[in-house]
């Protein structure tokens, strides 16, 4: 009877241990697929776009006192454009910008043509664009040399280029032309100047004339 018993005994761990060991089989084949799943939804998510949405404007400003910020953000709202802001490593404060003293930062900078303050935004990707407009104060009769820094710093080809400029009373002048002489490539327009105050209706009458 004993030797029954054990025989039942060991037939019954055999039998536990083989369905126990079936169970974790099971358990991991399912891990594996949760596994295979996850990758291939992951795998599917960092595929690219291939359609292409972006705007083929930009509208790039440089701006000390906030003039020629508020007509870019107008140009920029009635083009419908990108925006970007080159914004100075170091940046301007009243006393760099005070035009009466002959020895203030800015006096300085306009005075050496070979002048280029150094840009502290993050660079700009012009992957894309066609137009570019650019806007800038005018400084002793000229473009900031922050700006001659960017264009500098550029491949224009393929871009048309709109400049335009905010001051009290100064013209253009030959700022857009610096410009273009310092970027070495776009196609480069004949720019404008604005008062810091313009409407949409004075920078959409130029906007529609530029094309």
């Amino acid at each position: 009877m004993r030797k029954i018993l054990s025989i039942l005994l060991t037939l019954c761990l055999i039998i536990g241990l083989t369905a126990c060991s079936g169970g974790g089989s099971e358990e991991a084949a399912d891990t594996d697929n949760g596994s295979e799943a996850t990758a291939a939804e992951q795998t599917t998510e960092a595929e690219p776009n291939d359609s292409s949405t972006g705007n083929a404007t930009l509208v790039v400003y440089f701006s000390a006192t906030g003039n020629t910020r508020g007509v870019a953000e107008k140009i920029a709202s009635i083009t419908g454009a990108d925006i970007y802001e080159i914004k100075a490593a170091q940046e301007y404060t009243d006393a760099d910008l005070d035009w009466h003293d002959s020895d203030s930062r800015t006096t300085h900078e306009q005075n050496d043509p070979s002048a280029r303050p150094e840009i502290g935004s993050d660079p700009v990707s012009l992957d894309g664009y066609t137009t570019i407009y650019i806007g800038y104060p005018i400084w002793w009769g000229e473009e900031p040399r922050i700006m001659d820094t960017f264009v500098e710093s550029y491949d224009f080809d393929g871009i048309t280029m709109i400049p335009f400029c905010t001051s009290g009373s100064s013209g253009i002048g030959r700022s857009g032309q610096n410009l273009a002489d310092n970027a070495g490539s776009g196609n480069w327009l004949e720019g404008a100047r604005f008062g810091g105050g313009a409407s949409e209706d004075e920078l959409s009458t130029w906007i529609d004339g530029s094309k």
